[in-house]
Parts: C-alpha cells; sequence; structure tokens
C-alpha cells in the first residue's frame, strides 16, 4: 500500500507580514500533480492544516479547492486536526465527506474508530490523534486512577493511544501531531520542545507513525530493527529563515506484508517539492546588494530577485530608506537587520545556552535569582511550576 505524507500547511499563514496564500496555492498545486503521477492509496495530513483556529474566509477556500481536487483522483484523503488548529471546524461534515474518501478527524473524546483500507496483503488500519494536552485526555477519563495516571504530554499522548483496539493480522498506521523527543526544531515552530516533549516510545506496535508539528523532515524513531517507523515528513513550504536549507518534500511510505517482527515491510522516499519563491539570506553593505553586478551574479547563479529576500547589511551606518530602496529590486523583503560593530556589541546572550533551548522553568529561575539574588526555594519552584503547567495546557 502506497501512501503520501505532508503535514502543517499552515494556510492562511503570513510570514513577515507577507500572505503566502498565493505561495500556499502553487504547492498544493504541485501536491496535487504529484498525486495524480504516483496515484497513492492515501494522502495523510498530520495537522495544522490551517493557520490559525479561526481561519480566513480565503484559507478555508483554499483548503476547500484543494479537497475537491483531491476527491476527483479516487485517493482517500485523512485531515488531521493540529495545535493551530480548531479540532471543532476541523471535524465540521466529517462524516458527510468520508462518503467521498475524504476523512477529517473528529474532535478527541477518548473513543477511536480506525478508517480500514485494502490491499492485495490485506487490510490496514489508519488511525487519527489529533492534537492533544494532559488537560483534554483527562476530561475524556471516568476513573481518578485513569486521571492521575497523565501527569504529562507522555503520558497523555500513551493513555490516549491505549484506547486504541487493534483487530489482528492488521496493518496500523497512525496520523499524530505531537512533539516527539529529540526532533530538530525551526523558528517558526511556536510553543515546542518545552513542556510538551513526548518519548517516541508510546508510538511501539504501529507500521508507521506520520507526524505533523516540526517543520523539518526527520526521522525521529527505530524499531528493534532499526527501520525508521516514526517520522515528521515536515511542511511543504519554508515558513521562517532558518528553514532556508531546509529541503522541503513530500514523504511516500509504501507498506509490504507483516514480517517476523510483527511489523510490517516499509519503505520510504522523498519527493522534492519546488516552491515558486525560495526563501535565502543575502548579506553585504548596500552599494554591494543595489549593484548591478551583484544582481546578474544572483540571476546567473539560478536565484530570482523576487525570492523571499531576508537582508543582513554590514554598513556601519545605517542607510537612509533603505528598505524602500531594496524593495525596488528585491520585491519580496521579509526582513532588513544590520550586522556591525554597532549590533554585535548589543547583543544579548542568557549564559551559554540560547533560549528558545531552555525551558520556561530555567528562564524564570534564571531571571528570579538576577532579580532577588537567591534562588527559588523548593515550595516556590513547586508553586512556580504548577503555574507554568497550567499555562502550557491552556495554550
Amino acid at each position: 500500500m502506497k501512501l503520501i505524507h505532508t503535514a502543517d500547511l499552515h494556510i492562511g499563514k503570513s510570514v513577515c507580514e507577507h500572505s503566502m496564500l498565493n505561495e500556499q496555492r502553487f504547492i498544493l498545486a504541485n501536491i496535487l500533480e504529484v498525486v495524480a503521477t504516483e496515484k497513492p492509496d492515501a494522502l495523510l495530513i498530520a495537522g495544522d492544516v490551517y493557520d490559525k483556529s479561526v481561519p480566513s474566509a480565503e484559507a478555508v477556500a483554499v483548503l476547500d479547492e484543494f479537497l475537491v481536487q483531491l476527491s476527483k483522483t479516487g485517493t482517500k484523503v485523512f485531515v488531521l486536526s493540529g495545535n493551530h488548529d480548531s479540532a471543532e471546524r476541523i471535524a465540521f461534515g466529517g462524516r458527510i465527506m468520508a462518503d467521498r474518501g475524504v476523512y477529517m478527524s473528529p474532535v478527541y473524546s477518548g473513543a477511536f474508530m480506525p478508517v480500514t483500507l485494502k490491499d492485495e496483503l490485506g487490510e490496514v488500519d489508519v488511525w487519527m490523534l489529533p492534537f492533544v494536552r494532559p488537560a483534554t485526555v483527562r476530561a475524556c477519563l471516568e476513573g481518578d486512577d485513569d486521571r492521575a495516571q497523565v501527569t504529562d504530554y507522555t503520558s497523555a499522548t500513551r493513555m490516549a493511544i491505549a484506547q486504541m483496539k487493534f483487530a489482528d493480522g492488521r496493518r496500523n498506521v497512525l496520523l499524530a501531531h505531537q512533539f516527539v523527543t529529540g526532533a530538530e526544531r525551526s523558528d517558526s515552530e511556536e510553543s515546542v520542545g518545552g513542556l510538551d516533549n513526548v518519548d517516541a516510545s508510546v508510538f511501539e506496535g504501529f507500521d508507521y507513525v506520520a507526524l505533523g508539528h516540526i517543520h523539518k523532515p526527520q526521522n525521529v524513531a527505530k524499531d528493534a530493527a532499526g527501520v525508521a517507523r516514526v517520522r515528521y515528513s515536515g511542511t511543504p513550504l519554508k515558513y521562517s529563515l532558518s528553514e532556508k536549507d531546509h529541503k522541503k518534500s513530500l514523504t511516500v511510505v509504501e507498506l509490504g506484508g507483516k514480517t517476523q517482527s510483527g511489523l510490517a515491510d516499509i519503505s520510504v522516499r522523498e519527493i522534492p517539492l519546488k516552491p515558486a519563491h525560495d526563501v535565502r539570506e543575502i548579506r553585504g553593505t548596500f552599494a554591494e546588494l543595489v549593484s548591478p553586478e551583484y544582481q546578474r551574479k544572483q540571476v546567473a547563479e539560478g536565484l530570482k530577485l523576487d525570492d523571499y529576500v531576508y537582508v543582513k547589511l554590514t554598513d556601519e551606518n545605517d542607510v537612509p530608506d533603505a528598505a524602500l530602496k531594496l524593495r525596488g529590486i528585491y520585491p519580496n523583503l521579509m526582513m532588513l537587520d544590520y550586522d556591525n560593530e554597532r549590533t554585535r556589541n548589543q547583543r544579548i546572550t542568557v549564559g551559554d545556552t540560547k533560549v528558545e533551548q531552555r525551558t520556561p522553568m530555567e528562564l524564570f529561575g534564571e531571571f528570579f535569582t538576577d532579580m532577588t539574588k537567591r534562588e527559588l526555594n523548593e515550595e516556590e519552584s513547586k508553586f512556580v511550576q504548577d503555574i507554568i503547567e497550567g499555562i502550557w495546557e491552556e495554550n
């Protein structure tokens, strides 16, 4: 059985106040072409379909057209809700759309019913686990003992998956949208990698886990035989400068029959996606970047002047109206910054570790110590930790 895995479409997203809708229409059309060529049994979209829980009318129209075109191909489509989505809005109309082979993830209720696909080797159950928080899972549990076991994102995800009842002999595929411990992040991922870590061991038993949430394509867990079965497909588009070197792609997974391990034989490959406009950084003095020679050099290297460009000027003095003048050459200028002696002296780091790599508790503890000249005591630490966890579950 052939599956195509993608995620984090973020339809309706703006980057540096630039709407990405036209870029998204372009890349979705590319995905449709790949589906027409590859003829997969199913397309898996692992969450963050929209960029906001209340998407714009334009964003809804883009997804609507995409799903209509997909349904015409005969390919089954699975659409999962992520942390950026409203689970209720993604679920709306799902029972009707299922009749056309488009399966929208329902709102999490603690109960699961897979969609069963068939090929010449037998049946494949496809499960959908929308983005869940500990509070979400606890609210769907009846017993106090079960609720007490859900203390963090790992135990919450494990408890949710425990409600899925596998049928003997079937292969099992899961769509999920969580941050798996150890995954490599990007700047465009919000509130990721703190208290929301999920250990990959919770996914044991699935033949393939199609993850969303992290923007860089990567494998995050292998089984006992060294086969990578838990994978982020990454986004189809670059959504920040930190993603400029990402090789965006679709993940193609082919499921074979069961092996002696009890899991299916699988093969995984990538199909590259090429955007209408790339994301890149250019740096130099203002005079260098606006010179005809530099422009000709970029074109000769196959680079487009209308790419999404982040400019780093090395002039020691600010250039008046630099952004306005640069946009005359680079119409999709995303950000202008300076890298000179003045800006380097102004940079502030927190300890020896980047801020985004530290937990909220570590950051607050350091702030508290700086302000009070003492460390948090045990009671204060527990109080602050409880507050942080409460905020994290609400967002």
